[in-house]
């Protein structure tokens, strides 16, 4: 049977990571070690971002339903907690698009909740 060498394999591999690591500072993106510590801690990071991504959006939100909520005379979780019970199934990120493009229907909202209450 013939003998199978890799450098083929090898060399994709390499040239996959540096490719990763372009644009990286220094020798980061022209030493392969080094790119490829560089690509696995930025490939961490990117994974964390997208999970504080979604925490980040959440708590903009809450603070923008919260002071629009203060308008109305109301705080965020008797706020919430009158939306629910008034049946309304706007999630928090529709319910901050409303107050801020349309602050008349977000008190009609806040009417709701309090009705509710």
């Amino acid at each position: 049977m013939a003998r199978v060498k890799g450098a083929m394999m090898t060399r994709k591999r390499r040239n996959k990571t540096l490719k990763l690591a372009k644009g990286y500072f220094g020798a980061k993106s022209k030493h392969f070690k080094m790119a490829k510590q560089a690509v696995m801690k930025s490939g961490q990071y990117a994974y964390i971002g997208r999970k504080q991504k979604k925490r980040d959006f959440r708590r903009l939100w809450i603070t923008r339903i919260s002071a629009a909520a203060q308008l109305n005379g109301m705080n965020y979780s008797t706020f919430m907690n009158g939306v629910k019970k008034a049946g309304i199934t706007l999630n928090r990120k529709m319910l901050s698009e409303i107050a801020i493009s349309d602050p008349a229907s977000f008190t009609a909202i806040a009417e709701k909740a309090k009705a509710a209450l």
